[in-house]
């Protein structure tokens, strides 16, 4: 029978349900080959000759499919439809050459979508592996691994703890660094806004916003202070007010266009936290369980079919009123045709959310968020009305503006809204019948609540003049009818995934299938945090932008990577030879190395040193010069580095002078240095600032005690209001809390690397507060080392079903695990296929599973005969050489530990 290869094991057993008995399928589990990790495998002085290695755990794969191929010589490629899977279609073909008869008939289909009509489709129009698609995938790794061989062992020798650079991956990097820089050298600038509660005749209440002063029109910051601000306030509480004009406007919404791989990642991180990675992971499993179309695509369009099952949905589901006369079409922003997939979607319009079979909570939250979106962008428009009121005084010194708007049809919007990355300031509150020319009279008592919670909050209020009430940030009249608010603009926002990949690909830089991994790639090299969705550029990052920026401007650069991602795409649509590419792009980049090769680590950090110094050193208040060392005054401030990678500002009268901080302070607040907190038995208690954060200490280091009692600071504790007590406490820990009332053992609490805890001998049990380190007490720390206890020995699950004894001895049960329900006997774990319950299994299909599961592990099954055979397996001569003929084998982890540095994006 023909043999169909796909990437997975779980595509392969949805298409062989589709194709039936007539037809083989495998998995090739992804990529065959690969470049060997080593400097070579692209030689740069043979026309970009690539070295391919067959990966280690390929081989088996790659031995079942040729095995097949001995029966029927018929092969059918059908891996994922874009240039990725054109590769692995083509790489597959290049390492079953040997296997392959001449003659053979060896044919490639795609398919968007693993479903019964998409795959027969797919196989009944077979064609050739797409070379240009090919040449692309080819162009994309060499420069990959030019990048990531040649510049990340530049990195290595002369940026003491860098990991890796990469082609795209240091572009990424750069993104977060330039915003993280744009923070700190944010300037915020204070202005206010003053409010009015106004009320109609008949008594309705609303709110509006002061405009127009003195006849002329206000813009942001011309309330700039304070005392302009009471000014205005003063002008509006002191006035007759009445209503200038009433607008009202239609207003329409339409719904926004299916989802492409880049705002299906973006979406799910707006309205479920779930990162890049995680959100491509469960939409590949969506994907191979046949229930939405192919998921790294950068098309909106939708098939016709598609479009009128969406139609028909919506009008099943919701009636006529929500379908609009004709179908929506978007345009495909895709970069060339080869690659123009079709929208993300649902296989089954009419398989809404409710109707599932998916116990995977994050596959079903996506697939709602999929179908949604789908049956949304085919729906009719939302309908509103936007009323926008003008008020103004008799003299017309005094102009406010009240605005509102009223939804007169949901349309789209009752199925799905989008998420926003940051408030869009839209106005959407509801306004009572208001009619130009009647009074707008000013409600009194309206902002005293407010005043009161500003209040209660604390900090310093503001200075009030004569008849306005003041409270931190806010001017209130008099009689409470007219506030006036003060404000700060705010630095950029920090990136998100999903803002990063929205800033991405505005600017071409990556493509769907890599999104993913790039974002993912730069925290795993700790370039990177992750703080409430946050990306945070360490300080490790942060040097290795710096260095690239200085040394390889060209190959950071924003515009040069979004040129050489067109012109990959050229290669794909056949425009471009991927050796030229190449060759043009190898002629620079290695000239730019030789000019690092003579520099020395000190000159580089001197420069790095230089290029931050606006950011490390900002001017002082009182003039004084930035980097003199604010310890000793003697010793100027400048970059150093440490083993971990990471980097500090030290002072040069280093050791006499021991000052320290770290390279950036959290949310941009300046860095603390070091002070003195007072003295505790005759010892200075100090606070200082090291490289791997704020800590406490006891005394000097001298000869004598080189290395003083310290101590780190909680997280969770502010560090500019520490005192003595919090440090000399600090200092204290471990704290001992009494002998254990069993046996006598001293139980301790304490904070360590997993944060605070108790200790009783040699077991651990965590505590969830800080502060209770200082004041738990026995009876408590009894208790939770005892809950500790009791969840290490938590019993077994009781299984769903009892399926009686196998014939070897032993209970055939079935139990729900992590991953699904699953065969249990002896050792042996057997999941069950997707399309048989535990309700619907029975003993003859367990001991099917369970004899497939135990072929594959010989050593878990416990046979009697298996136990006899062991002897006289092991007295056999052959087998004492085993050992010995796996010495070479011992190698290997180097060769990945050096493969883990460079970086393929």
């Amino acid at each position: 029978m023909p043999v169909v290869v796909v990437e997975s094991p779980a595509k392969a057993k949805t298409i062989e349900k589709y194709l039936g008995s007539d037809y083989r399928v495998l998995a090739s589990f992804g990529h065959v080959r690969d470049l060997p990790p080593k400097d070579g495998s692209v030689d740069t002085d043979h026309d970009f000759d690539m070295k391919w290695e067959v990966a280690a755990d390929s081989r088996k794969h790659l031995k079942a499919i040729k095995d097949a191929l001995k029966d029927d010589q018929t092969l059918i490629l059908a891996t994922d439809p874009d240039r990725e899977g054109e590769a692995i279609s083509w790489h597959l073909l290049e390492a079953l050459a040997p296997a392959l008869k001449k003659g053979s008939a060896v044919s490639r289909v795609t398919f968007n979508a693993i479903t019964k009509t998409a795959v027969t489709e797919a196989m009944a129009k077979p064609r050739q592996i797409d070379q240009p698609l090919v040449d692309a995938y080819l162009a994309r790794r060499a420069l990959d691994y030019l990048v990531g061989f040649k510049l990340s062992p530049v990195l290595w020798r002369k940026l003491p703890g860098a990991k890796s650079a990469g082609r795209v991956q240091s572009v990424c990097l750069r993104l977060i660094v330039d915003r993280e820089m744009e923070i700190e050298a944010f300037k915020a600038r204070e202005y206010w806004s003053v409010h009015a509660r106004l009320a109609t005749p008949g008594g309705d209440e609303y709110d509006a916003t002061l405009v127009s002063l003195a006849g002329k029109k206000l813009d942001r910051f011309d309330l700039a202070a304070a005392d302009q601000a009471a000014m205005a306030l003063s002008a509006v509480a002191s006035r007759d007010l009445k209503v200038a004009s009433v607008a009202a406007k239609p207003a329409s919404r339409n719904p926004w266009p299916p989802f492409m791989t880049s705002t299906l990642q973006q979406e799910a991180s707006r309205k479920m936290g779930m990162g890049a990675k995680a959100c491509m992971s469960a939409a590949q499993r969506l994907y191979e369980a046949g229930l939405i179309t192919y998921m790294r695509t950068d098309g909106i369009d939708m098939a016709p079919e598609a479009v009128m099952a969406a139609r028909d949905a919506i009008k099943a589901k919701f009636g006529d009123k929500y379908l609009p006369k004709s179908p929506r079409m978007y345009k495909n922003k895709a970069k060339n045709a080869q690659e123009a997939h079709e929208c993300i979607r649902p296989t089954d319009m009419m398989l809404s959310p409710d109707k599932l079979k998916i116990t995977a909570d994050d596959q079903r939250k996506l697939y709602d968020l999929i179908w949604k979106r789908t049956i949304a962008s085919q729906m009719e428009a939302a309908r509103m009305e936007r009323t926008t009121v003008e008020i103004a005084s008799p003299d017309d010194q005094v102009g406010l503006r009240a605005t509102g708007q009223v939804m007169l049809f949901d349309g789209f919007l009752r199925v799905y809204d989008q998420g926003r990355d940051d408030d869009d300031g839209e106005d959407s509150a509801r306004l009572p019948a208001i009619t130009e020319g009647e009074a707008a009279r000013l409600v009194a008592d309206a902002f005293d609540d407010e005043l009161a919670k500003a209040r209660e909050k604390g900090g310093d209020a503001v200075a009030a003049p004569a008849g306005l009430k003041a409270g931190p940030g806010l001017l209130v009249s008099d009689k409470a009818q007219a506030a006036a608010r003060q404000h700060f603009t705010q630095p950029p926002p920090r990136y998100t995934e999903a803002t990063l990949v929205k800033r991405m690909e505005e600017l071409g830089i990556g493509r769907p299938s890599t999104y993913a991994s790039i974002v993912t790639t730069i925290q795993d090299r700790e370039y990177v945090r992750k703080d409430k969705n946050r990306l945070i550029a360490e300080d490790k990052g942060r040097l290795v932008t710096i260095f690239l920026l200085k040394y390889f401007p060209r190959y950071v650069s924003y515009d040069f990577t979004a040129d050489l991602e067109n012109e990959l795409d050229e290669i794909s649509a056949g425009d471009r030879l991927w050796r030229e590419v190449l060759s043009r792009f190898w002629k620079d980049f290695s000239k730019a190395l030789e000019g690092t090769s003579e520099l020395r680590i000190t000159e580089v950090l001197e420069a790095i040193d230089d290029a931050l110094a606006p950011h490390l050193y900002p001017p002082r208040a009182d003039g004084g010069d930035p980097r003199e060392c604010p310890l000793c005054g003697q010793g100027r401030l400048n970059l150093k580095t440490a083993r971990s990678g990471g980097a500090f500002i030290g002072c040069t009268n280093y050791p006499e002078c021991r000052y320290t901080r770290p390279l950036s302070a959290p949310d941009g607040e300046a860095p603390i240095g070091d002070r003195v907190l007072g003295e505790d038995a005759g010892d200075q208690i100090s606070l200082k600032t090291g490289r791997f954060g704020p800590y406490v200490q006891r005394g000097e280091a001298t000869e004598e005690a080189p290395k003083p009692p310290r101590a780190s600071i909680p997280k969770g504790w502010e560090v500019a209001t520490l005192d003595l007590d919090q440090a000399v406490q600090l200092l204290a820990l471990p704290r001992p809390v009494g002998p254990h009332p069993e046996d006598g053992v001293l139980i301790e609490a304490g904070i360590g690397r997993f944060g605070p805890y108790v200790k009783h001998g040699s077991k651990y049990a965590n505590i969830a507060d800080v502060d209770e380190v200082f004041t738990i007490g026995m009876n408590r720390a009894v208790e939770v080392l005892a809950a500790k206890q009791t969840r290490g020995r938590a019993a077994a699950a009781a299984p769903l079903r009892e399926l009686g004894e196998h014939p070897d001895g032993g209970p055939i049960q079935i139990l729900g695990g992590k991953y699904g329900p699953y065969v249990k006997w002896a050792k042996v774990n057997a999941t069950l296929p997707r399309d048989v319950t535990p309700e619907d299994l029975t003993v003859e299909q367990a001991l099917e599973l369970i004899a497939a599961k135990a072929a594959k592990s010989p050593s878990k099954a416990k046979k009697p005969a298996a136990k006899k055979a062991a002897p006289k397996a092991a007295a056999k001569k052959p087998a004492a050489k085993k050992p010995a003929a796996k010495k070479p084998a011992a190698k290997k982890p180097a060769a990945k530990k050096a493969a883990a540095k460079p970086e393929a994006e």
